[in-house]
């Protein structure tokens, strides 16, 4: 699919999730048959929940319909919508996603040492992780991707 036709969406898409009170976190268009696929991934402050996965989605409908009417990316093809929040497994690299992930455990590369610990604290500047009783504070542009740890309690 034409990256063209993606930033076109995105376009479209990012300022209806973002005037709902979402963060637009993925976005991914491919063909599917003979119609679109447009997968959205949507996450905010405390996770969302089926509620919100269907407000978004009729936003995001609401928004694309729009376009459609004045010659937007989808006026001469069908295309099918899903809406979904990241999964555990999407890699930490926004300061929102270290923040919605303070308590858990994760595995990171701070520089060019491995560390797992939990996160403590997350601000506009960096993080602060806790393991085995030690504390260790590391800036964004020290951290690599970060990934949140699976815990069975």
């Amino acid at each position: 699919m034409g990256s063209e036709r993606q930033a076109e969406v995105e376009a479209i898409l990012a300022p209806a999730v973002a005037k709902i009170g979402f963060d637009l976190e993925g976005l991914q268009v491919t063909k599917a048959g003979r119609r679109l696929l447009v997968r959205v991934l949507v996450d905010k402050d405390g996770g969302i929940s089926l509620d919100d996965v269907a407000v978004v989605s009729k936003a995001c409908s609401k928004a694309l319909d729009e376009a459609e009417s004045t010659g937007g990316p989808f006026a001469d093809t069908a295309y099918t919508l899903e809406v979904s929040s990241p999964g555990v497994d999407r890699p930490l690299t926004e300061p929102r996603h270290w923040r919605r992930n303070i308590g858990r455990l994760v595995a990171v590369h701070i520089g060019e040492e491995p560390f797992t610990g939990r996160v403590t604290a997350a601000s506009e500047r960096g993080i602060e992780l806790e393991a085995d009783g030690a504390r260790r504070s590391a800036t964004y542009a020290e951290l690599g991707p970060g990934k949140v740890q699976i815990e069975l309690r």
